[in-house]
């Protein structure tokens, strides 16, 4: 489970650095990647962010790659690859931000 959760695009663009790299590291854990996906920040909506999200996981390193997978991946793959780890980190990311049209008021 994701420490955060739903806490929407708007409050992720403000979170100080460090804990947009914590919320980020969750999705993929690789730190690398999730500092430059903090500094690209403020993203305009959510395709932004995914779009940036996965340039980057193609920048990741076969050696890269595998630590992900060992480290935190754990959901059933079919093999260890960027397609695998772009849907699962989608996914995560997905969670985090929550919907794009934000939860109702109640």
């Amino acid at each position: 489970m994701l420490m955060h959760h739903g806490i929407g695009l708007d409050r992720f663009n403000s979170l100080s650095r460090p804990r947009a790299i914590h919320a980020l590291f969750e999705c993929c854990c690789n730190v690398t990647w999730a500092h430059k996906i903090a500094d690209g920040r403020p993203y305009p909506g959510h395709a932004a962010l995914h779009t940036a999200a996965a340039a980057e996981l193609h920048a990741l390193s076969p050696t890269d790659l595998e630590r992900v997978f060992d480290s935190c991946a754990h959901e059933n793959v079919s093999e260890h690859t960027i397609t695998e780890l772009a849907r699962i980190t989608r996914a995560r990311i997905a969670r985090m931000l929550g919907p794009e049209e934000g939860y109702p008021e109640y």
